[in-house]
């Protein structure tokens, strides 16, 4: 299959609708960027990579961090970690204290953010130097040595995250963090400031469309059965309160961040990442979602 030529055909049609949706404000760092940028990576199992547009160009990731915090801690702690946190879609916010606090401290999912916080926390019980360690993790399946935090995306999360610091206190209060609130906290702004590009994306997410196994250390990242667990838990929760939409247009395995990017999944054959900083009203690239679904109608190739 051609890749590049539908990859080019994919960006002169977004471009005929840039700019679309709103950039996220609510995290000041983010605010600034334009919303006229687009790039997009594909990584095939069999090593060959296809870009258009801003592909190499780093980007906030954002909560696509939370699915290498959970596969970077799931070996730890292997299904017990499904008393801490569950396995549903929230059909809320992705920030919702009423629904954390209904359900008394056990989040619906490792992917919103009290779910990440829950995963933060059992990395930071697990690991020396959290922060270095996943840093590592990250890099070694990007096979990228340069992938970076942004301390200004931390700086500027941080002095607006009251309500990730009312999450935490949370769960805190239901006994569901171990470590200090003030710990987990800057632990979880540090992992969603990283800046990753299209290309870096699409690479490190790889190992999930092939059985676990890193391609570029060949080694694996988790068993070919936690593998299935995690493409599940990024179609039905991947893409906040808008799982089912997704799901339906594009149908992948997916995770999206509100710094613009989505990363999708097909088993057994590859990775394609997105970056378009216009969201929807759900948080999701509002441009990246529209490239996916043109991506899998053009391919014909799905899950489904």
């Amino acid at each position: 299959m051609n890749y590049q030529a539908i990859l080019d055909d994919i960006h002169q049609e977004v471009l005929h609708r840039l700019p679309c949706g709103d950039v996220a404000t609510y995290i000041p760092q983010l605010a600034s960027v334009s919303p006229q940028k687009f790039g997009m990576a594909v990584q095939t199992v069999g090593g060959e990579m296809f870009q258009v547009g801003e592909a190499f160009e780093p980007f906030s990731i954002q909560s696509i961090s939370k699915v290498f915090t959970l596969t970077l801690g799931f070996p730890f702690e292997g299904d017990k970690i499904w008393t801490r946190v569950g396995l549903e879609p929230s059909g809320s916010a992705f920030n919702s204290l009423v629904q954390l606090e209904y359900e008394h401290g056990i989040p619906r999912n490792p992917f919103i953010n009290a779910g990440a916080l829950v995963i933060s926390d059992i990395l930071l019980s697990h690991l020396q130097d959290a922060q270095t360690s996943f840093l590592d993790y990250v890099r070694q399946r990007a096979n990228n040595s340069a992938v970076q935090d942004d301390p200004h995306v931390a700086r500027s999360e941080r002095q607006s995250g009251f309500r990730n610091a009312a999450l935490a206190n949370f769960l805190k209060s239901f006994t569901n963090l171990t470590n200090e609130v003030e710990e987990v906290l800057e632990f979880y702004y540090f992992h969603c400031s990283l800046s990753m590009s299209c290309v870096d994306l699409a690479k490190a997410f790889l190992f999930l469309a092939n059985k676990g196994l890193c391609l570029w250390t060949n080694q694996p990242v988790l068993t070919q059965s936690q593998t299935k667990r995690v493409n599940a838990l990024m179609l039905t929760c991947g893409t906040y309160d808008a799982a089912g939409d997704f799901a339906f247009n594009v149908g992948l395995p997916g995770k999206s961040g509100v710094g613009g990017g989505i990363v999708g999944v097909i088993p057994n054959r590859l990775t394609v990442a997105v970056w378009s900083p216009g969201l929807n009203k759900k948080g999701n690239s509002f441009a990246g979602q529209y490239a996916l679904e043109l991506f899998t109608t053009k391919t014909g190739v799905s899950i489904f």
